[in-house]
C-alpha cells in the first residue's frame, strides 16, 4: 500500500498541499479581501488627485500656494485638536 518513500514524501507536504490533493483550499480571512481592495482604492485616489492637479484651472504657482496654505491650516487644526484632547485628559485624570 504505502512505502516508506511515500510516507517521507507525505511528511514534506504542508497543509495547503494536502488540501489541494483532495480538492479543497484553506479558508480565506478578511485580510485576503481587504488588503487588495484597499490597495486598489489608494491607487484610484492617487490617480484622481494627479488628474485633478493636472487639469486644475489655476496656474502652477497659485495652485501650489493654495495647497501649501490648506495643508498648513489642516496641520494647525489637527495639532489644536490634539492639544485640546490632551488637556482634557490631563484635567480628568
Amino acid at each position: 500500500m504505502f512505502t516508506t518513500r511515500d510516507l517521507k514524501d507525505l511528511k514534506k507536504l504542508d497543509k495547503d498541499d494536502l488540501l489541494n490533493l483532495i480538492g479543497l483550499e484553506t479558508r480565506k480571512d478578511a485580510t485576503d479581501y481587504l488588503l487588495p481592495a484597499l490597495g486598489a482604492f489608494t491607487v484610484g485616489v492617487l490617480l484622481g488627485v494627479g488628474v485633478g492637479v493636472l487639469l486644475a484651472p489655476k496656474p502652477g504657482q497659485e495652485l501650489r500656494t493654495d495647497l501649501r496654505n490648506r495643508l498648513q491650516n489642516g496641520q494647525e487644526a489637527i495639532s489644536g485638536a490634539v492639544n485640546r484632547a490632551t488637556e482634557s485628559v490631563t484635567r480628568n485624570a
